[in-house]
């Protein structure tokens, strides 16, 4: 269970600029996400929920608040300390996995692990997502639950302090988003680690401890969910 604060978001907002049109994506917003939570942001299309992950893992800057990660304001690191932030601090899992296609599978999460300060046990990780047939398989050679599995063996092999998914099961039969779910799950238990999923998909959202709702570029609801379901119980 959830125990303090990792992430202390203050008004962070996010306004781009498409020529002379700017396009707010995501207005002043604040949340808290503490250790071990399992995090849903949901909300349709175009709400904002990629800004605020990307703001998040440093993949993104905020216009206005502060992201205080770990109790260190991180919102005013320069390229060279956001780039050591993503690669130490946050594991990243996404829609279409972006595998290297001329690596195996062992190969695609060592070049994770090659960069990470304490990385886990390869073998351990491949074994946990269910892979050990399968480590010397390029990503042609698997299926699309299968290429996640990777992705996601990739992201938690780095040790990271939080895991931040988006579109997860987006690209999968129901069957297999259940599977990766179901995985998240088991990692964000046994490791205690993080982990926030961003979807469309109402459903999913009764999976987390957590609940942050999204609509047109701000913060709708949050709500603390003390019964969350399990992976397989959810029905979409």
């Amino acid at each position: 269970m959830a125990e303090s604060k990792l992430f202390d978001i203050q008004g962070i907002s996010k306004t781009y600029k498409m020529g002379e049109v700017s396009v707010c994506a995501l207005k002043p917003s604040t949340l808290e996400v503490a250790h071990g939570d399992f995090v849903v942001v949901l909300g349709p299309s175009g709400s904002g929920k990629s800004t605020l992950l990307n703001i998040m893992g440093g993949m993104d800057t905020t216009d206005t608040g502060k992201v205080i990660f770990d109790g260190e304001d991180i919102s005013g690191y320069n390229e060279n300390q956001l780039t050591m932030f993503r690669r130490h601090k946050i594991g990243f899992v996404f829609q279409f996995y972006n595998l290297m296609p001329n690596l195996t599978a062992r190969e695609n999460i060592e070049l994770a692990v090659e960069i990470s300060e304490s990385p886990l046990d390869i073998d351990y990780i491949i074994d946990k997502v269910g892979l050990k047939e399968r480590a010397d398989n390029f990503p042609s050679q698997m299926s699309g639950g299968e290429q996640q599995r990777v992705a996601i063996a990739r992201a938690v092999a780095k040790n990271p302090a939080v895991l931040l998914c988006d579109e997860p099961t987006g690209a999968l039969d129901y069957s297999t988003g259940v599977l990766i779910l179901k995985l998240l799950r088991q990692i964000n238990r046994e490791t205690k680690k993080t982990v926030m999923i961003i979807t469309h998909n109402q459903p999913i959202a009764k999976m987390g401890n957590k609940v942050i709702k999204l609509h047109s570029g701000e913060i709708s609801e949050i709500i603390e969910n003390t019964n969350p379901l399990e992976a397989e119980d959810v029905v979409w």
